[in-house]
């Protein structure tokens, strides 16, 4: 994909979020019960964590049980003024998670849920991993999670941008989709392998932990999951 193409596909992304986020957050009230592992399991109390992507910061309620030092950040300022109003006692801002606003070797762990899959082109998505390692201490902890595509409509949709980019009509690369929030926006998404997913991370340095696909109860959401060290460079 052209570099100023994704770049401009980034920026109509936070603009869309802008434009539904007081819809979209009710929506995203209530924690993912499938995802408590990945807190309960790796956090330690009083570490200083880096929620990407945190969107109205309903995941603080799991970070606050653990007493972290805590800041959420996330590119959409409708979204963070919607976390700021949830919880005004946790730390939130607005950031690019191509250029970060902290120093290196500043948090413990990071956690991005269902973000990774909103970033165009495998360049902006390495170079928002090589950012993520950055701010990362040596040894540091990313979870990270994106959505797995499994649905008719996801394939259809799969499908239909398959055909235009084959035939010469889409911008897109391949696995690539445009998907509709009711009449207001369409969101873009890269439709993530559990192996693409294990091999980006590696290219920019992690260290693969654990890895793996998590359902819901009815089996209708599905995310891939990805624990990796930081690993320190030789």
């Amino acid at each position: 994909m052209d570099l100023e193409y994704a770049k401009y596909l980034l920026k109509k992304t936070r603009q869309g979020y802008d434009l539904i986020a007081d819809e979209f957050s009710v929506t995203r009230q209530e924690i993912w019960p499938e995802l408590n592992f990945l807190f309960e399991d790796y956090l330690t109390e009083g570490e200083k964590i880096l929620d990407l992507g945190c969107g109205n910061g309903r995941w603080f309620k799991l970070f606050q049980k653990k007493k972290i030092d805590y800041v959420g950040v996330d590119f959409s300022e409708e979204l963070i003024k919607i976390a700021q109003r949830n919880y005004p006692q946790a730390k939130f801002q607005t950031a690019d998670v191509l250029k970060l606003p902290f120093p290196d070797k500043y948090f413990n762990k990071i956690y991005s849920i269902a973000v990774l899959h909103h970033i165009p082109s495998e360049e902006l998505r390495l170079k928002s991993l090589k950012e993520v390692k950055r701010v990362l201490n040596p040894g540091g902890i990313l979870i990270l999670t994106t959505w797995k595509f499994h649905d008719k409509k996801e394939y259809f949709l799969l499908f239909k941008y398959t055909i235009l980019k084959l035939i010469g009509k889409s911008n897109l690369d391949f696995k690539d989709v445009f998907e509709s929030w009711g009449k207001k926006i369409k969101r873009y998404y890269h439709f993530f392998s559990e192996r693409e997913l294990v091999g980006l991370a590696k290219k920019t340095g992690f260290e693969i932990k654990k890895n793996g696909v998590v359902k819901n109860k009815r089996g209708n959401r599905q995310n891939i999951y990805l624990v990796a060290k930081n690993a320190p460079v030789v």
